[in-house]
């Protein structure tokens, strides 16, 4: 444990137990870089877990390998800037960035051993029992061979560009997460030996299939095996893989930016040549090869990973992606929500619905398509419709929202989008698409300087017989309809006057010269967000035992939150937590969170809403709040989120329906422990949250079909 700091409780939390919080310390904390780490081990807990499919524990693997470049690239890389910065300041959990780097290393080479374990001990067998091989070069025979000669030579070898490493070349810049190969060259005649660079083509399949389509040689294997044609009459010596990772995270300075879309361009740019802060390495690359792209990348001993495995397991949703549904997850459809379908499943509607009543919708239950997207998409058609306004953060590479918002700009419409252009690794997506709304006459603006636009909000406006009418949705995930298939994501769509109006003052701000309104319903970051979860927090610590509090978030980070939570637990109110990814409050401490229990569910779906319940709905009506916010000092601080009180007693239910299913999920929940360690909860109903809200689905779909439904 971290030596305590004799610090004060932080700003905002509850005053009564400031003192005894302060008395604490630290150590109430844990540290927000290894909790991160935690869930990556969760993910790796999928991945060797018989019970689930084949092909989706191959994919679990991938998701670490992905989540652990982004890691490296922003996490890692702040880490090791805060130091050469010469920082010396202490996390909430008391670790100065020196020591939190050292706990980092020393934990990620626990987890990438323990990937290449399951990868070659547990997944690489399994599926050459299932028929697909994930074979070496080394294991084929002559014809197979031949076939991957034949291939090379007319795919791979034009493509490929050796670089020699001498006096007069110079070692190669390595790009961000690039698969290299480095080779020992010698020249029979001079007998003079050179070090050369071969990149794997990044957009070239990372596995090579053979005709069966079953097995598949890494890439880097098919280039090694004809090394002799890239460097004709030398000697080949050792050959070994590696890979890079850069520090990623843009470096904008927006105060000086004329222009915030040439400003991304630029850094985009710049993000390339980032400094290297992790070198991926066999175990036993021969030592003087270590040494020299140790020296050439500027790194230490301790930036390398050792890999068992082949690098850049990322490219293993190349395998995922085979069609053999008897190693995947059962296929899911997403039904229509029954309030948006007329008889036969045929399309509502959407504004004589939301005129009678709000409509909760829950993805990927509830159909993304035949909601949000319908929901854009007749506003565009509808010639009643005057204005549309959107946020977008990450939208996806075919959005039917863009396309929507585009066909209503053409159409006359007055069409705003706000486009975050500094959504991470999202930046060269949402530049594309910022200049195609900009084309279609769309007004386009990029965000806010210093704050991310990270709330999810549409609005419209209609004329209707009685004047102009809003309609508008508020969720807690991306209008992208790739992820609303993968995540789990709550949207509320609504004509409620009085939240509309607000949803127009939000635009108001986010697009013009003002300042935030005096919203009615919403709950707008950074102005009032921390300060009314505060609050709320607060009236339940007052009713003690009797209080309830149940929040569902991503991350849970800020200290000033989790004060207040250890304060309301201190005072008797059971608290549950579902928090899926980073969570740095110490659930089940005597006198500090008795009454506090933390959860993390890790399934098919990424567990993605934002659901936060104040009060117990056993013995008074609660506040339920859903929308786009985690409790992190980011969310909170430095982005503008929203958060939507949920008031119609229909749709609370269903929401704490959604919250007691989660917290009774023995299949894919981890719970944390007083002293900062997950462990998987012990199956015992066998009860899966996803599973049942897929039945209940279903079942609602079923009944709307039926005659006497």
């Amino acid at each position: 444990m971290p030596e305590a700091l004799a610090d004060e409780a932080f700003p905002g939390a509850l005053g009564a137990g400031a003192s005894f919080l302060a008395s604490v310390g630290p150590s109430r904390f844990t540290n927000r870089e290894l909790s991160w780490l935690d869930f990556g081990d969760r993910l790796l807990d999928l991945a060797s877990d018989v019970r689930v499919p084949l092909l989706e524990r191959v994919k679990f693997l991938a998701i670490f390998s992905e989540g652990l470049d982004e890691f490296f690239q922003v996490r890692v890389a702040g880490l090791m800037d805060q130091i050469d910065a010469g920082l010396r300041n202490r996390s909430a959990d008391g670790m100065r960035p020196s020591e939190t780097l050292r706990a980092v290393r020393a934990r990620v080479r626990e987890l990438v051993e323990r990937q290449g374990r399951i990868f070659l001990d547990h997944l690489v067998p399994e599926l050459s029992a299932s028929g697909i091989r994930l074979s070496d070069w080394s294991s084929l025979d002559a014809q197979d061979r031949g076939y991957l000669s034949e291939v090379f030579r007319r795919q791979i070898h034009p493509v490929l560009t050796p670089l020699a490493v001498d006096p007069g070349h110079p070692f190669p810049y390595i790009s961000n997460l690039s698969l290299n190969l480095v080779v020992r060259v010698k020249d029979p005649v001079t007998g003079e030996e050179r070090f050369a660079r071969v990149k794997v083509p990044p957009l070239l399949e990372r596995f090579v299939v053979l005709p069966d389509g079953e097995r598949f040689v890494p890439l880097e294997q098919v280039i090694a095996a004809h090394l002799d044609a890239l460097f004709p009459d030398m000697l080949i010596g050792e050959h070994e893989p590696f890979r890079v990772t850069r520090n990623a995270d843009l470096a904008l300075d927006e105060d000086e930016a004329d222009d915030l879309l040439v400003a991304v361009e630029v850094e985009l740019r710049r993000r390339r040549f980032g400094r290297a802060v992790r070198l991926e390495l066999a175990r036993d690359a021969p030592p003087d090869i270590r040494e020299l792209l140790v020296r050439e990348l500027d790194l230490d001993a301790e930036d390398v990973d050792d890999v068992v495995a082949p690098l850049d397991l990322g490219g293993l949703w190349a395998v995922h992606a085979l069609d053999r549904p008897d190693l995947h997850d059962e296929a899911w459809a997403p039904m229509t929500p029954s309030p948006l379908a007329n008889a036969g499943n045929e399309p509502a509607d959407l504004f004589a619905v939301l005129r009678e009543r709000d409509v909760l919708v829950h993805h990927p239950y509830d159909s993304f398509a035949t909601s949000v997207e319908a929901f854009v998409a007749q506003a565009a058609s509808d010639p009643a419709v005057l204005a549309m306004k959107q946020t977008l953060y990450r939208t996806s590479g075919d959005s039917p929202i863009v396309g929507s918002l585009i066909a209503a700009a053409e159409a006359g419409k007055q069409v705003a989008a706000v486009v975050e252009l500094k959504a991470r690794f999202d930046e060269q997506n949402n530049i594309l698409w910022a200049r195609a709304l900009e084309e279609a006459g769309v007004h386009v603006v990029y965000g806010l300087v210093g704050l991310k636009t990270h709330s999810k909000a549409a609005l419209v406006v209609r004329r209707e017989e009685d004047g102009l009418r809003r309609y508008c949705h508020i969720g807690t995930g991306n209008y992208n309809s790739r992820t609303a298939r993968q995540y789990e994501d709550i949207g509320l769509l609504s004509a409620d006057p009085e939240l509309c109006e607000d949803v127009g003052d939000l635009f108001n701000y986010l697009t013009g010269f003002s300042h935030h309104a005096n919203y009615r319903r919403l709950v707008v970051a950074p102005v009032a967000l921390r300060q009314r979860i505060l609050e709320l927090i607060a009236a339940e610590a007052d009713a003690g035992p009797e209080g309830r509090i149940t929040i569902k978030v991503n991350g849970l980070t800020d200290p000033a939150v989790i004060d207040s939570l250890y304060e309301a637990s201190i005072r008797g109110v059971p608290i549950d937590l579902i928090v899926r990814g980073i969570c740095c409050l110490r659930p089940g401490v005597p006198e500090l969170s008795p009454t506090i229990r933390v959860r993390s569910i890790v399934g098919r779906f990424l567990e993605h809403s934002r659901i936060m319940c104040f009060g117990n709905p056993e013995r008074v009506r609660p506040t339920i709040l859903i929308g786009s916010a985690d409790l992190m000092e980011r969310n909170l601080d430095r982005r503008i989120e929203v958060l939507v009180p949920v008031a119609d007693r229909e749709l609370q239910a269903r929401l704490v329906e959604v919250l007691e299913l989660d917290l009774a999920d023995d299949t894919n929940s981890w719970q944390l422990g007083p002293d900062g360690r997950w462990t998987r909860v012990e199956t015992l109903r066998g009860t899966s949250v996803q599973r049942v809200l897929q039945e209940r689905a279903r079942e609602r779909a079923r009944r709307r079909r039926e005659p006497d439904a």
